[in-house]
């Protein structure tokens, strides 16, 4: 079975809560596992909110890295959703378990984009001379 991408749900709990409502370390963590899966970074966005909590997303060409905190529970939400299979988003999680402290983390992995049942591998990315103009 191929799929066009993976997608892992990160449970982060039992996380450090100062770094979880520390701005600079929650981006500067979504952005090294970015680094550490091999992913290309396209652009980064972060919020935080009053008087706690973080959301914010990395968005890489192979697709995004996402997370919204919740220190006051030392818990955090984390989705990492990678096309193709050049991206090693299990390198970013086991990176941001470590980053957050968590001593209790969950891992969930789904398929997405399974849109063939043939035994060849999907692209990932449409190549320009692929592209037809509809008129």
């Amino acid at each position: 079975m191929h799929a066009l991408g993976t997608h892992l749900l990160v449970e982060l709990k039992d996380c450090n809560r100062e770094i979880l409502k520390d701005l600079k370390a929650v981006k500067d963590a979504m952005v090294s596992a970015a680094r550490e899966a091999k992913a290309t970074i396209i652009d980064v966005s972060f919020h935080e909110f009053s008087p706690f909590g973080i959301s914010g997303m990395v968005v890489i060409a192979e697709s995004h890295l996402s997370i919204h905190t919740w220190p006051e529970y030392g818990y955090a939400a984390v989705d990492i959703f990678t096309c193709g299979d050049v991206i090693k988003p299990e390198e970013a999680a086991r990176y941001l378990i470590e980053r957050f402290e968590s001593r209790n983390p969950s891992i969930v992995e789904m398929k997405r984009g399974i849109i063939s049942h043939q035994n060849e591998k999907l692209p990932h990315k449409v190549c320009d001379a692929q592209l037809q103009m509809v008129s």
